[in-house]
């Protein structure tokens, strides 16, 4: 049995769709928080199963005759480690034999603020006894061109990463890599950095977005605290404009740049290039 935690999420959805090509639906347990509302996952036929992060006692009969789980990191900072924590102790209570955590692009050297919890988590997963797969996952495109319908309103996109290098790849693109060391032999004890194989800047980005549309598009490279003003008026969590605007800076540091090719390699093919992930965004 697979179990993936947080499978209501867009990651998690992925990942259960992925694992149905290669695992017979009667042996995945999409663990999610509300049963009652995942309709979806229900008709994919999986076993769907109650694991609240908060409540332990879910976690632990979850958990029942599962041989392997993904735990996809849970979404708030600073309850994170808490979160994880309980996970780990459910699962090595219910005797799982490997847990893979989708983690943070080198967590354990990183200066992103997201990256404390990580580091902890894959600490405390070390220690648990549990053979483990640390799944560090780069930014994914997504981050960016979600906010696509913005800038072509606008005419323009906002940010403070100056000439920072993200090295991105898809949420399909990670789900992939989940499902392969969950599903192959040899990745016990592995810790893959993941990330797309060509970066791209800011200004590459809205070049290939003006390409696509015909328009020009141009990037307003901000100081940090106007940037953060222009969020937060947006209505967005503090926290949320916290992590963006650390982001940012610190790409120009080199932090989510990445000349790893893992991801790939555990792929078997290219990761989602910036043009393709534009064209599918502009489609939706």
């Amino acid at each position: 049995m697979i179990a993936i935690t947080g499978a209501s999420g867009k990651l998690g959805q992925l990942v259960i769709k992925e694992l149905l090509q290669v695992v017979p639906a009667a042996q995945i347990i999409a663990a999610v928080r509300s049963p009652e509302k995942s309709d979806a996952l229900h008709a994919l036929g999986v076993q769907v199963r109650e694991a609240d992060y908060d409540r332990p006692e879910t976690l632990a009969q979850a958990f029942q005759g599962v041989e392997k789980l993904l735990l996809i990191s849970a979404v708030q900072p600073g309850e994170r480690f808490k979160q994880h924590k309980a996970v780990i102790d459910a699962a090595r209570h219910a005797d799982v034999k490997l847990i893979a955590y989708t983690s943070l692009l080198r967590a354990s050297t990183s200066r992103l603020i997201l990256a404390d919890e990580h580091k902890r988590t894959e600490a405390y997963l070390k220690r648990s006894g549990i053979d483990f797969v640390l799944l560090r996952n780069g930014w994914y495109l997504e981050n960016h061109t979600d906010a696509l319908a913005a800038a072509l309103a606008h005419g323009a996109i906002n940010g403070s990463a100056g000439q920072g290098r993200f090295a991105s790849a898809s949420r399909a693109d990670y789900a992939g890599a989940a499902v392969a060391v969950l599903t192959q032999p040899g990745h016990a004890h592995k810790t893959y950095e993941l990330a797309g194989d060509h970066a791209y800047s800011m200004a590459e980005l809205v070049e290939e977005l003006s390409r696509q549309v015909s328009r020009q598009i141009t990037y307003n490279d901000l100081p940090s605290s106007d940037y953060a003003s222009a969020l937060q008026g947006f209505g967005l969590p503090q926290m949320i404009v916290d992590v963006v605007i650390d982001a940012d800076v610190k790409s120009a540091q080199g932090e989510l740049d990445s000349a790893s090719r893992d991801l790939s390699r555990l792929l078997g093919r290219n990761t989602t290039s910036l043009a393709e992930a534009i064209k599918a965004a502009l489609q939706t």
